[in-house]
């Protein structure tokens, strides 16, 4: 069992929280947060939290064994490097880092210090994708030709101008990093690297400073092309869909909607599921329920204890922050990007 802290108590923090009630795996203990309130404090009661003062009084609690960080994006490498040179397992929630550099930094301090690194892009962890990644695997779909995903929800239009998730520098590219890495994590993990990136992001809706709507061309290094749109301001939706010489899957469900309670964010993500093939009747059924962010936190809990290693590889968090930060390029210099 892996007594771990929870770093920032937003609602997400929360819903990491709730979603290992019971676990025999990991279990939350102590938490910090920039804010305090009445309804955080009560939260911390029902959950048996204790609070600390911050970040570094969990970092220094041997009682610890692992921080789990729900914190502002451009906070993740150092807050990474910092659990590191204390001995802390670490599962840092998506994105990883905003730039190649700082996600190359944190990995190698992981490494030195030995400990086992999670990231949350839970959705790999679905029954869903695990079929897909076979079929594509099997040769089931023939030759990928492209992947197409598109991720909505209404989020930015409740955001207030002093919130961190309403920062251009925090959320770049509208819902780019809220939304739209989980995307491009599913690209990589079931296509391999991406080579170039095209974006254009603009605002057209929200009263705040940032990007509303985004759409992004993908070239994969192994020659399909892909495609990823992102709107921040209208009704919630989620569709990923392989297209393939032998026909396409397309995966269709949720995103993280303000307001939705704790149990729809974390196993409501994946409904309708569709096989097409090039010849023949398509094959339609519902996607099984999965508590996907306790099941990504369970497999960073075994890892911990030296169990298999966390499913996402390391080389591949440092890829998908290389995307991330080539796609920010290129929006601000209208061009496409290679990844570097």
């Amino acid at each position: 069992m892996i007594n771990a802290a929870i770093v920032g108590l937003g609602w997400w923090g929360r819903t990491l929280v709730e979603s290992v009630e019971g676990s025999e795996a990991i279990r939350f203990v102590a938490g910090a947060s920039r804010t305090a309130s009445p309804e955080l404090a009560a939260f911390a009661s029902a959950q048996g939290l204790r609070l600390a003062a911050g970040f570094d009084a969990l970092l220094a609690d041997p009682g610890i064994d692992a921080v789990v960080l729900a914190t502002p994006h451009s906070l993740h490498a150092q807050q990474v490097i910092a659990a590191a040179g204390r001995g802390k397992h670490v599962f840092c929630e998506k994105p990883f880092a905003l730039t190649r550099r700082h996600a190359e930094a944190a990995v190698e301090a992981t490494r030195k210090a030995g400990i086992a690194l999670g990231l949350g892009y839970n959705r790999r962890f679905h029954p869903e994708m695990q079929k897909l990644r076979d079929r594509i695997g099997s040769g089931g779909l023939g030759t990928i030709l492209h992947l197409e995903a598109t991720m909505t929800f209404a989020n930015a239009l409740l955001l207030k101008p002093t919130q961190w998730r309403s920062q251009r520098e925090e959320t770049p590219c509208g819902g780019l990093t809220p939304m739209g890495v989980h995307a491009i994590d599913g690209m990589i993990d079931l296509c391999g690297e991406i080579e170039r990136v095209y974006c254009q992001s603009l605002r057209r809706a929200v009263e705040i400073d940032a990007d509303d709507t985004t759409s992004i061309l993908l070239r994969m290094k192994d020659g399909m092309s892909a495609y990823l749109g992102t709107m921040t301001a209208t009704g919630p939706g989620f569709s990923f869909q392989v297209f393939g010489s032998q026909g396409w899957v397309r995966l269709e469900g949720m995103t993280h909607v303000a307001g939705a309670s704790s149990e729809e964010r974390r196993t409501r993500l994946f409904g309708a599921c569709r096989f097409q093939p090039a010849r023949g009747e398509a094959q339609v059924w519902q996607a099984a329920t999965l508590d996907v962010v306790r099941a990504s936190l369970e497999a960073f809990a075994r890892a911990a204890e030296g169990g298999p290693a966390y499913p996402i590889p390391v080389e591949q968090m440092i890829h998908g922050a290389a995307v991330t930060e080539a796609i920010v390029r290129s929006a601000a210099s209208g061009r496409a990007e290679r990844v570097v």
